[in-house]
């Protein structure tokens, strides 16, 4: 990663635990080397000297693993993985788009972060049910370190965006041109959109007594307007609200006529502050200031208040998301000091909750430009993804699984098998039934067209629907109907526990026996996302794990006892007791002076009994690789606790998704593959699933491609013992990217 600087433009209290002092100074340390100065420094050759903790004096038979100083903070630690992708902005690996994209997947990050992570400790706070996480950290703590190190990484994005992002594409000819540059033609053709699309829909409120301030939607665009004079009803309450309608573009491309020439783009703020004295007649406009509310958007359905129709009560829900209470207030940085202290006060938040914006609001908008201008070469080539030569020429794919089991890595490799294998299934006449979990798939998808199809055809199709898959609720009940409509039985899963295995089960009828086809994945039903997320999908006819999968549904769907299942590990009954079995076992194997080793990558660890028998493991000498893309609480390099433990995080082209579960086994490898994260509420509170891979060959190909990852120094990011992340540096002639060696690997590579 190309390191340049960048010049900046000037434009509660509660009684803390009493291990937090030295707990925040280091959670300060590794926020402030995470975001500001890994941009403004350069990163050093060799690993940073690790702060001494009080812990480390301590013999080793004498340390708490519950100790908080063995902890780090879970939402810093989720703030940390926000900067890490911010940081792909000034990677000049990546094209210039796709930099843009990431500032854009950035602002996205931090608006959900906002929506659910602050307002849940907010939450806390306000109802008085305070609780510390294993770091021993108050919430009213946690948000001031969030408040003080958000602002950071945001001051920083619009430094990106405005001295790099915005010049490099400036020099490819993309223009982003301010209200104060336009040239004559261009003014008057802005005049006549104004007039033409925004005018005859926008609705100003001016602010009096008879019109109440306006309740804001979450996120939207609206503007506070100041002026001065009376109205034709003697009005003179100096302020007004104009929300910018949703109908509108954010962005608006100029006619080539009006240019000199590549794409031109102004931002709808700039047209509407332009032409604020048009929405107020005869008044004086002295100031217009875009601004953006954040709010609570934490679906809370009682499940004691559901009674039979959960259904129901989540569209009820679905009502008032959009209304939550407020939690941060973007406003622009020009915006007079009196004006942004009505505004707080209105939305009753503080200065910790203001972010003045030297730019655009909502940054994840500017994705509009990759639809507006026609650059394929300011962006990664496409590529075709990979199919397996024997699925390639099977004119039949169950003949195909029959044969042997087949395992597919996505991106790299496509998601084309996983619909095939449904969409045959509802034409073919053997096929008597069809089984499968959804979680994010779309109600319009491929996925759900072949379900619809398949009940239509008159099999026996039955569908578990999470449908309270975060943000995707209303597409999933969408989806319920569709599916209820052509005549398939869907249910809704547990109450208490999110349905998030990734399972299909297929019943055919083959002679004189029932055969059962299953797909396993560690992604989402959702061919978008297998093009954008690293997803392991495992097809297979073997007749426990068809069992097993029988089983699980048989749980999902009718009401039973725990049934047994032989080879699948299944939250919430197995899957955590047996990964802290073979956990506990590699350490008996290192005890005993055999070669021990555990290799996992998940999105996120944070459950205190997998991170505390992971510590167990490297006391007792057992070499452990995390490859954790997003949150990890887990304290790496910690003498007598955890020196034998390294973790690493990857950020990429893609987004890293797969979980693996990787156990020497004394030279009998363990290896599974799962939906489930290492999380309190994967492991406990959700319905997963972890498979193993018993092929060899497959087994040995995820150990293969689980060390691309391990060797990579381009996009890997090290976590050092006082929380930073350290950004691997390659020697020169020695670049190793994981995803690259995937692409070469799998992608259009008939095998």
């Amino acid at each position: 990663m190309s390191e340049q600087p960048v010049n900046e433009k000037k434009g509660s209290q509660n009684t803390a635990s009493a291990g937090e002092a030295k707990s925040s100074q280091d959670l300060q340390k590794q926020i402030a080397e995470a975001t500001e100065e890994l941009i403004l420094e350069p990163i050093p050759e060799q690993p940073i000297e690790p702060t001494r903790l009080a812990i480390e004096e301590r013999l080793p038979e004498d340390i708490d693993l519950s100790d908080p100083e063995l902890y780090f903070n879970r939402e810093l630690s989720h703030l940390q993985f926000n900067a890490r992708v911010l940081e792909q902005a000034m990677d000049e690996n990546h094209p210039v788009l796709n930099r843009l994209m990431f500032l854009c997947i950035f602002s996205s990050n931090m608006d959900e972060f906002f929506e659910i992570r602050v307002a849940g400790l907010k939450s806390q706070i306000e109802y008085s049910r305070e609780k510390n996480g294993p770091d021993g950290m108050h919430p009213a703590k946690v948000l001031d370190l969030i408040s003080e190190h958000a602002h950071q990484l945001v001051r920083r994005q619009y430094r990106i965006l405005n001295d790099i992002i915005f010049p490099k594409l400036a020099e490819e000819n993309i223009h982003f041109i301010r209200r104060t540059l336009w040239t004559e033609k261009q003014a008057a053709w802005v005049k006549r959109y104004f007039r033409d699309n925004v005018l005859p829909i926008i609705s100003p409120v001016g602010l009096d007594p008879a019109h109440p301030f306006p309740r804001l939607a979450n996120k939207t665009f609206n503007f506070v307007v100041e002026l001065e004079g009376r109205d034709a009803f003697g009005r003179e309450n100096g302020l007004a609200i104009v929300p910018a309608p949703s109908s509108l573009p954010r962005l608006v491309k100029l006619p080539d006529d009006v240019c000199e020439g590549g794409d031109n783009m102004v931002f709808l703020s700039s047209i509407i502050h332009a032409h604020a004295d048009q929405l107020f007649p005869g008044m004086t406009v002295k100031g217009c200031f875009q601004f953006r509310l954040t709010r609570n958007a934490d679906l809370e359905v009682d499940s004691d208040d559901i009674g039979l129709d959960l259904a129901g009560a989540l569209r009820t829900e679905l009502q008032s998301r959009h209304y939550g209470s407020s939690v941060r207030l973007e406003i622009a940085d020009n915006c007079p000091p009196h004006i942004v202290d009505s505004l707080l006060a209105q939305f009753e938040l503080s200065d910790k909750d203001l972010y003045r914006i030297d730019g655009p609001v909502n940054l994840s908008r500017l994705l509009a430009v990759l639809e507006l201008v026609n650059r394929p070469d300011l962006m990664y080539a496409p590529f075709s993804p990979g199919l397996p030569n024997k699925l390639a020429k099977s004119s039949n794919i169950f003949e195909a699984i029959r044969q042997r089991d087949y395992l597919l890595m996505h991106p790299f490799e496509t998601f084309s098998p996983v619909i095939d294998m449904l969409s045959e299934a509802a034409k073919d006449p053997n096929v008597i039934a069809i089984r499968q979990t959804l979680y994010r798939t779309g109600a319009r998808s491929p996925i759900a067209n072949a379900l619809v199809e398949a009940a239509r055809n008159g099999k026996e199709v039955t569908v578990v629907i999470e449908l309270r898959a975060r943000f995707d609720e209303a597409e999933n009940l969408a989806l319920a109907s569709r599916l209820q409509d052509a005549g398939a039985i869907v249910v809704y899963g547990v109450v208490r526990h999110k349905t998030h295995a990734k399972m299909i089960l297929i019943v055919r009828r083959e002679g004189a026996e029932l055969t059962r086809y299953v797909h396993l994945g560690t992604g989402n039903y959702h061919a978008g996302n297998a093009r954008l997320y690293t997803d392991y999908s495992f097809l297979t006819c073997d007749k426990e794990i068809g069992d097993d999968v029988h089983r699980v549904f048989q749980q999902l769907t009718g009401m039973s006892k725990e049934l047994k299942v032989k080879k699948l590990l299944h939250a919430p009954f197995t899957l955590r007791d047996r990964l802290l079995e073979m956990i506990a076992k590699e350490a008996e194997n290192a005890k005993n002076g055999e070669p021990a080793r555990i290799i996992i990558k998940v999105n996120s660890l944070t459950e205190q009994r997998l991170v505390q028998a992971l510590y167990k493991a490297s006391q007792a000498g057992v070499k452990i690789d995390l490859i954790v893309r997003g949150i990890c609480t887990l304290r790496p390099g910690i003498k007598g606790v955890s020196s034998n433990i390294r973790v690493r995080s990857i950020i990429g082209r893609f987004l890293e998704h797969t979980r693996v579960y990787y156990f020497y086994n004394n030279r009998t490898p363990l290896v599974y593959l799962s939906s489930a994260d290492g999380m309190d509420r994967n492991l406990n509170n959700r319905i997963e699933v972890a498979f193993p891979i018993q092929d060899y060959k497959l087994a040995r190909r995820v150990k293969k491609e689980l060390e691309y990852y391990l060797k990579d120094n381009t996009q890997s990011w090290l976590l050092q013992s006082d929380g930073s992340y350290q950004l691997s540096k390659p020697r020169k002639g020695e670049y190793r990217s994981a995803q690259r060696a995937l692409l070469n690997d799998l992608a259009d590579n008939a095998r």
